[in-house]
């Protein structure tokens, strides 16, 4: 397995398998590798002009300028074993996972599967009915708290529970915080430590404007507009506590940088860590997965959407432009399926679109794996400009082009081009105009993009 940069669609494909390349150096590793004289080399495409050395040449990871998932790193056994402790607000429960609690999930499942010692601190369910997993690791330690009345950790309880760990045998290599799980007021002067961001309030004004845009007329503006860059400011203020960032996005790590002002050498940009074992081209599956569900070959064209069905993620935008093109075009509804895993209100009002919306509810990741290589292309309608989502990675690395929405994280990391796939802005005529373009196209540009 490797992570490099190729030309089309195959290329970005390899892009994205950055597994390995989490488990060996990842957002927590970076602490451990800045101070040794460890360089790592280009595997294959030289980057872009003026931003880094050329092919196979060593590089400072502290200051290479993009993402590491540009690099080519070993697989080999780790050269020496980590003590690491992760804070992360909730433990991922099973299929109804976030971004960031899977991003915990992926991440420090295969530096425990590596030899680190892995000590993760997060909340307690209050749910009767969850079960905590079980992982076959001895090297796994979980140290679970109540969860305060707004559902964050405690962080008087949790740092408590750190100082002990870091008393026993021996004191944390790296520590990683998923977001502010760990507080600003905790991290001061921690050097070792690695902060990982799937949302900042700059990139939120963004979705800010999108919202307010997409207002019915009876509704009350939002105060966000006006309050949105005061939280700005104070991020920009208490950032600087963290000693490294990672940004799961090119377009984060510019806004680090430039907007707040972090040094070059203390953000690093690494995608959101997807299991290439799991998500990868099978035709077979398939088409056993579309077989399963009943739909006909006379569907020349297979939708797919996937993730939390709500308002922000602009499924009423999806919802309306489906309507709208089922209504106009007699053609379009006789011969398109669309495909909906994931759980939320919109779940049970796109089955009032009829028989041509077929809603799968929440899927493990094995069965989700499945749906990726049922459907022909994979859309992503979000509204949130914050992060980079999971679902469009796991996407490419099933061998899908993608149709989503013209946001700077998307198009800055992801969608860099036709070869890849298809975006347009939040609105319903756009959507409408960019679900036609890929109807046109048909399944064999489709599949050319995968090509």
């Amino acid at each position: 397995m490797q992570s490099s940069m190729g030309s089309g669609f195959y290329g970005f494909r390899g892009f994205c398998t950055i597994l390995v390349l989490l488990s060996v150096l990842s957002s927590i590793s970076i602490l451990y590798w800045s101070h040794s004289s460890v360089s790592f080399y280009f595997h294959e495409q030289r980057p872009e002009p003026g931003v880094g050395p050329g092919l196979n040449h060593p590089t400072d990871l502290l200051t290479f300028p993009l993402a590491w998932n540009h690099l080519s790193f070993p697989s080999n056994p780790p050269q020496r074993l980590l003590k690491i402790a992760l804070f992360v607000k909730k433990w991922p429960d099973g299929c109804h996972a976030g971004g960031l609690e899977r991003h915990a999930l992926t991440l420090h499942l295969a530096l425990a599967k590596r030899g680190h010692e892995l000590h993760i601190f997060t909340t307690s369910s209050s749910d009767s009915n969850f079960s905590f997993p079980k992982y076959p690791y001895g090297n796994l330690y979980f140290h679970l708290s109540k969860p305060t009345g707004a559902g964050y950790l405690d962080q008087a309880l949790v740092w408590e529970q750190f100082r002990a760990q870091n008393l026993m045998q021996k004191p944390f290599d790296v520590i990683h915080t998923e977001s502010v799980s760990l507080m600003h007021t905790r991290s001061r002067n921690i050097s070792n430590l690695a902060v990982s961001w799937h949302g900042i309030a700059y990139e939120s004004m963004h979705s800010d404007i999108i919202q307010e845009l997409l207002r019915a007329p009876d509704e009350h503006p939002a105060n966000r507009l006006t309050e949105r860059p005061i939280k700005v400011v104070e991020e920009i203020k208490f950032f600087q506590n963290y000693a490294h960032h990672v940004a799961t996005s090119d377009h984060v790590g510019d806004i680090l940088k430039r907007i707040y002002m972090i040094p070059d050498d203390r953000v690093h940009i690494i995608l959101n860590g997807v299991d290439e074992h799991v998500f990868k081209p099978d035709h077979q599956t398939g088409q056993d997965f579309r077989s399963n569900f009943g739909i006909p070959p006379s569907k020349s064209l297979i939708l797919g959407m996937a993730g939390r069905l709500v308002k922000d993620k602009g499924h009423p935008l999806m919802f309306e432009a489906l309507k709208q093109l089922f209504v106009e075009n007699s053609t379009f509804r006789e011969t398109v399926a669309v495909l909906v895993a994931g759980d939320g209100p919109w779940g049970a009002r796109y089955k009032d679109l009829g028989p041509n919306l077929i809603i799968l509810g929440p899927l493990q990741q094995g069965q989700l794996a499945r749906f990726y290589n049922a459907i022909d292309i994979f859309m992503n309608p979000t509204l949130r400009a914050q992060g980079l989502d999971h679902t469009l990675l796991e996407a490419v690395l099933s061998g899908k082009p993608l149709m989503a929405t013209k946001l700077a994280s998307i198009t800055g990391s992801v969608i860099m081009g036709k070869e890849v796939g298809y975006t347009f802005s939040p609105t319903v005529d756009s959507l409408k105009k960019c679900l036609y373009e890929v109807w046109e196209d048909g399944r064999g540009v489709l599949e050319q993009k995968d090509a």
